[in-house]
């Protein structure tokens, strides 16, 4: 076995300069090329995780502005409708009012008219009145008219 060994400490041997370059070629890649290139994974990662972070910021901002102008809309409609209210209310009020006018007028004018009608009816029983004392009369004296006077007037139809 002798033999073997000593193969295999020469090959070991040989060896060393290749494990000792192997070493040294990834130290070089290690302080070359991989240290950046984590850096610059890690700066991308950073400003990727932070785009996303300020994009996330952005929506709930967004999101904020949107609930505040929703609220401002629906704050500016109510008022709105609570300025139609008033509006409409004051309308009817005035409305009521030219109703209650033109009724107090119209009822004024009926007061008028069954006043005026009152006095025509005075009027008229009065001017009745008289006319019936006076066709009263002139039917007493046709009727109690002396006897002599009938005839004559038979005479001459």
């Amino acid at each position: 076995m002798d033999p073997l060994l000593k193969q295999v400490g020469e090959l070991l041997l040989g060896a060393i300069p290749t494990a000792a370059l192997l070493l040294l070629l990834y130290a070089i890649y290690t302080a070359l090329v991989g240290k950046p290139l984590k850096r610059v994974l890690e700066q991308r990662r950073e400003r990727t995780e932070g785009a996303v972070l300020k994009a996330r910021a952005d929506i709930a901002a967004a999101e904020g502005k949107t609930q505040e102008y929703e609220q401002r809309l629906r704050e500016a409609r109510l008022a709105i409708f609570k300025a139609q209210e008033v509006r409409r209310q004051a309308a009817q009020k005035a409305r009521a009012g030219a109703v209650a006018q033109a009724r107090e007028r119209a009822q004024e004018q009926i007061r008028q008219a069954r006043a005026a009608i009152e006095q025509d009816m005075a009027a008229a029983r009065l001017s009745l009145q008289g006319e019936s004392e006076q066709l009263a009369s002139e039917i007493i004296r046709t009727i109690l008219k002396p006897a002599g006077v009938a005839p004559a007037m038979g005479g001459q139809s």
